[in-house]
């Protein structure tokens, strides 16, 4: 059986395909990366099908070549761009007394039916806030308790249509098919949460090439989650538009140049670029004639454009009250956090509360490099699906999300009953052949003894006559 899976991020900068799989001892295990130049993609969403559907070819093909597999079923990145989130609530009784899995699936279900989905979207994670069972307290596991009656309260994530459909066209080009769908900025807080900050609630800032995605989550579920369309592009683009400059040699001067720290701090350092006090620049149109700039010039346009990304990101957690449930801190992740003092930009910002820049955990392997912010939402899509715990969640086909743990070792014993079963099978072959040979030999050594017993009896005869 087959168990690796492939996993693709769809960014607006570049697209990430990945196989891996579990080995025996449950660790997630590469087997292949390939990654591309995004295109067809604007601000989280397909806007060129065809350019997309080859950006996303280029990628997975790399992956699968390197890994040798065949898949046809992929789990997909989905931005915030079109989404909503809304609450919901179920109840259902307990025939046997004790609450099983599939007790925990059907209240999730019910509390699925009983939302107002609205008709242009669809569901793609039903997270549980909390279960109660009869009129006990909440409770975050009711699996293997004994009750008559389950409740529970989720929020459930959706996506418009028309964008999931879009994605769908765009892997048909590269003949596969989605298996599921994955918010990025969930993504984002399973590969880069610790589990205090997860228990306690943590905002999660992803600031990437052209959107900012932002989720709170607190426990198992999404509390809040938030798009902008604004990200590290709109600086070069800035850049650009300030200096009559090309839009590579703005990228350049912001990669290479770009801090929000003060120039004092740089002045006793030893690195020559740090000392340099102006560069030259290609004017828009005439790219053989240059001017210099000062490179205080650049440092007031990062920080307006930073600035106004955060301040925005700090409202919408104030007007939401989103900002009462995250006293684990907020956490930036993404490309953008490579420029020097962002976190302490952001600090001031977010006024009392820890601001940390967060790596994704890190998987060791030999193909490519985990360990950069940039490379959150892959790695979340990874131990989403293979690292799995008992979270109790619906994902995008309505189906419980199960521990994976548990999922090989239920494959392990399928495959130890299947090994066993064709043992029995070969052992009633061979029964048979060899009840038959017993059978040819007594049917031979019987007439031996019947022709010695009719002789004894004449020898018996002729001797008393």
């Amino acid at each position: 059986m087959n168990n690796s899976i492939l996993a693709i991020d769809i960014g607006t900068t570049n697209i990430i395909a990945i196989v891996a799989s579990n080995d025996f001892s449950n660790k997630i295990n590469i087997l292949g990366v390939g990654q591309s130049k995004s295109e067809g993609v604007q601000k989280g969403n397909i806007t060129d099908i065809k350019l997309a559907g080859n950006s996303i070819r280029e990628a997975v093909s790399t992956a699968l070549n390197s890994s040798g597999s065949i898949i046809q079923k992929a789990i997909v990145s989905i931005s915030g761009a079109n989404t909503k989130t809304l609450r919901g609530s179920g109840v259902v009784n307990i025939p046997s007394g004790q609450i099983t899995q599939n007790d925990i699936k059907q209240v999730l279900k019910m509390a699925l039916y009983n939302a107002q989905i609205i008709a242009d979207y669809e569901v793609i994670h039903v997270l549980p806030i909390f279960f109660r069972v009869d009129d006990g307290s909440t409770i975050s596991n009711p699996l293997n308790m004994n009750g008559s009656r389950i409740e529970v309260s989720v929020n459930i994530i959706t996506a418009k249509k028309t964008s999931l459909i879009n994605v769908r066209n765009a892997l048909k080009q590269t003949n596969l098919e989605v298996d599921k769908f994955v918010l990025s900025g969930y993504a984002n807080a399973i590969s880069t949460l610790e589990e205090d900050q997860r228990k306690l609630g943590s905002a999660i800032i992803n600031l990437g090439g052209t959107t900012t995605q932002l989720v709170v989550q607190k426990g198992s579920t999404i509390l809040y989650n938030y798009f902008l369309p604004v990200g590290s592009e709109h600086i070069t683009n800035d850049i650009s538009v300030t200096f009559h400059t090309p839009y590579s040699a703005a990228n350049m001067i912001k990669r290479q140049y770009g801090t929000l720290l003060p120039t004092v701090e740089n002045e006793g350092e030893n690195d020559s670029e740090l000392n340099i006090k102006k560069v030259k620049l290609p004017i828009l149109g005439n790219e053989s004639e240059s001017k210099e700039i000062s490179l205080d010039q650049i440092q007031p346009i990062l920080h307006a454009r930073i600035e106004e990304t955060l301040c925005v990101i700090h409202d919408r957690l104030v007007e939401s009250a989103a900002i009462e449930s995250i006293d684990g801190g907020i956490v930036l992740t993404g490309g953008m956090t490579y420029i020097p003092g962002i976190k302490e930009l952001a600090s001031m910002i977010f006024a009392n509360i820890p601001v940390k820049i967060a790596n994704p955990k890190n998987i060791q392997n030999g193909y490519i490099n985990f360990n950069t912010p940039s490379m959150s939402t892959i790695v979340g899509l990874l131990l989403y699906e293979l690292d799995s715990e008992n979270n109790f969640e619906l994902d995008s086909n309505s189906e419980l999300r199960q521990d994976t743990s548990k999922q090989n070792t239920n494959q392990e014993q399928v495959q130890n009953m299947q090994m066993s079963q064709q043992q029995m099978q070969y052992n009633q072959q061979q029964s048979p052949s060899t009840l038959n040979d017993i059978q040819e030999i007594k049917t031979t050594t019987k007439p031996e003894k019947n022709s010695k017993g009719l002789g004894g009896i004449i020898e018996k005869i002729s001797r008393w006559l």
